[in-house]
C-alpha cells in the first residue's frame, strides 16, 4: 500500500519509514512561526521563563507582526512592541513587521520548502502546502512546546484527493475553484484531513493562484492543504533565490478516503454568501445584492497577480458612487513591484484606496471595518459573523476580479458578462 505526500513527509519528520493515516508520530518541525495575535503572548513568555526554557532553534523560528501594524491603538502598539521585544531577546533574526501578513511573507523570504514540516500560530499556515510542504496552524500553547523542543506529536490524517481537469473559463481565477471544492466538501467535510489538490487544472496554475488554494483548505476544515512540488514550484523558487527542499509525490496505489472531481472548464464564478464559507452560490445568481465596500488584499487575494488582474479591468474605469474600494497587497514586495509597474497609480485612478499590506481589515480590527447593515465583496478568506467588522454586517467572497467588477457595477455580478 502505497502513501500521500502528507505521510511521506510526516514519516520524513518523524524518522520513520512509513506512515499510515490515524498512526500518531513525534515529528520534528523545520519551521515554527508566530505572528502577533498568537504569538510570543506574555502567557508564553511567563511560562517559558517558569520552564528555563530557550527556544530550541532560534534560525528556525519565524515571527511576524502583521495582524496589528499599522497599530491602531495603544493596545496592539504594546502587543507589537512586545512581540518585537521578545525576538529580540531570543536571538530570533526572522523577525518581520510592515512586511505584509505572515504567510506571503514566509513563502516570499523562502521560510516554506518542498519536504518541510511547519507549524504556525495562524490558521492559514496550510498556505504553504502549495509549494509541496505539509504546514498546519496550532495553538500559542501548543507553540510553547514547539519553541522548547523543537517536536510535535501529530495524527496522520486520512487525505481527501481534489482532482481538476481542464483549463478555465475567461473571467474564472483560483479563488472560485476553491470555493467550489468547499462547497462540495463543506465548511468541516475535512475536519483533521488533508486536502491535496491534483489534476491539469492545478498543474497549470502560476504560484500565485496555488497558494490561494492551499490557504483556503482549512476552510472546509482541513489540517493541510497541499499541491505537489513540480516545475513551477522549482522555477519559483529559484526566482527568490531559495532552497529546493525535499520533493514528494503520491503513490500510485496511495489511499484517499475520498475524490472530489472537478471539471474546471464548466466551473464559473462563485461567491460564499454569509455567513459561511461552503454557502456557495453562483455571482450571476447574486446580481440582486448591492454592496458598500469592496476588498482586494490579504494573504489569501491580495497578490501580484491578483492586483494585477484586478488592475487590467479596472483601467479606465471609475468605482460605483457609493462604494468603498481598498486594497492591501499580500506584502511589501508586492506592494513595491505593483508600484513599479503602475498597478497601483490604475487603481487609484479607478477610486480605490491603496491601504498597507495588513491583515488589519480581513478580520475588522484595522484599515477597513465595516459597519451595520453594510455589505462588503472581498477576496479573504472567511465571512462568518462580525468577521469585518459589525455584527450585523453581511461578508461575501469572492475572486479579486469579480471584487473588482463590483465595484464598478455597484452590486454582485458575473465578470464574464463584463470583460
Amino acid at each position: 500500500m502505497g502513501m500521500t505526500i502528507s505521510e511521506k513527509i510526516l514519516a520524513k519528520a518523524a524518522g520513520l519509514d512509513k506512515t499510515a493515516a490515524g498512526d500518531i508520530v513525534w515529528a520534528k518541525v523545520d519551521r515554527a512561526m508566530m505572528d502577533d495575535i498568537l504569538g510570543p503572548r506574555v502567557e508564553i513568555a511567563d511560562k517559558m521563563e517558569l520552564l528555563k526554557a530557550k527556544v530550541w532553534d532560534p534560525d528556525r523560528v519565524v515571527i511576524v507582526s502583521d495582524h496589528y501594524t499599522p497599530p491602531a491603538n495603544e493596545k496592539q502598539a504594546e502587543i507589537v512592541k512586545f512581540t518585537r521585544e521578545w525576538a529580540g531577546s531570543h536571538g530570533i533574526k526572522n523577525y518581520y513587521e510592515f512586511a505584509g501578513p505572515c504567510h506571503q511573507v514566509m513563502v516570499e523570504h523562502g521560510h516554506a520548502l518542498p519536504g518541510d514540516l511547519i507549524v504556525g500560530t495562524d490558521s492559514h499556515t496550510c498556505t504553504y502546502g502549495a509549494l509541496g510542504a505539509f504546514s498546519t496552524g496550532i495553538g500559542s500553547t501548543e507553540m510553547l512546546g514547539v519553541l522548547a523542543t523543537g517536536e510535535i506529536w501529530l495524527k496522520v490524517p486520512q487525505t481527501i484527493r481534489v482532482k481538476a481537469e481542464g483549463g478555465l473559463q475567461a473571467g474564472v481565477m483560483a479563488k472560485d475553484v476553491i470555493l467550489q471544492a468547499i462547497g462540495s466538501i463543506g465548511h468541516n467535510g475535512a475536519t483533521y484531513k488533508a486536502m491535496e489538490f491534483a489534476g491539469t487544472t492545478f498543474e497549470q496554475m502560476i504560484m500565485d493562484e496555488r497558494l490561494c488554494v492551499a490557504n483556503m483548505a482549512v476552510e472546509a476544515g482541513a489540517k493541510n492543504g497541499i499541491i505537489a512540488c513540480d516545475h513551477i514550484t522549482r522555477s519559483y523558487l529559484a526566482s527568490i533565490g531559495a532552497g529546493t527542499g525535499v520533493e514528494f509525490t503520491s503513490d500510485e496505489d496511495a489511499v484517499y478516503c475520498s475524490t472530489v472531481e472537478l471539471d474546471a472548464s464548466r466551473l464559473e464564478p462563485v461567491c460564499a454568501c454569509p455567513h459561511e464559507v461552503d454557502n456557495v452560490e453562483p455571482l450571476r445568481e447574486k446580481e440582486n445584492v448591492t454592496i458598500n465596500q469592496a476588498y482586494i488584499g490579504s494573504c489569501t487575494g491580495g497578490r501580484y497577480h491578483d492586483l494585477k488582474t484586478a488592475a487590467n479591468w479596472l483601467k479606465g474605469k471609475k468605482i460605483a458612487k457609493g462604494v468603498r474600494l481598498l486594497i492591501s497587497p499580500a506584502s511589501r514586495e508586492v506592494w513595491e513591484l505593483c508600484a513599479r509597474e503602475g498597478i497601483l497609480t490604475v487603481l487609484s485612478e479607478a477610486g480605490a484606496t491603496v491601504l498597507a499590506s495588513s491583515c488589519g481589515a480581513c478580520l475588522g480590527i484595522h484599515s477597513g471595518a465595516i459597519g451595520a447593515g453594510e455589505v462588503c465583496v472581498s477576496s479573504t478568506n472567511r465571512n462568518f459573523i462580525g468577521r469585518m467588522g459589525s455584527k450585523k454586517s453581511e461578508v461575501y467572497l469572492a475572486s479579486p476580479l469579480s471584487v473588482a467588477v463590483a465595484a464598478v457595477t455597484g452590486h454582485l455580478a458575473d465578470p464574464r458578462d463584463y470583460i
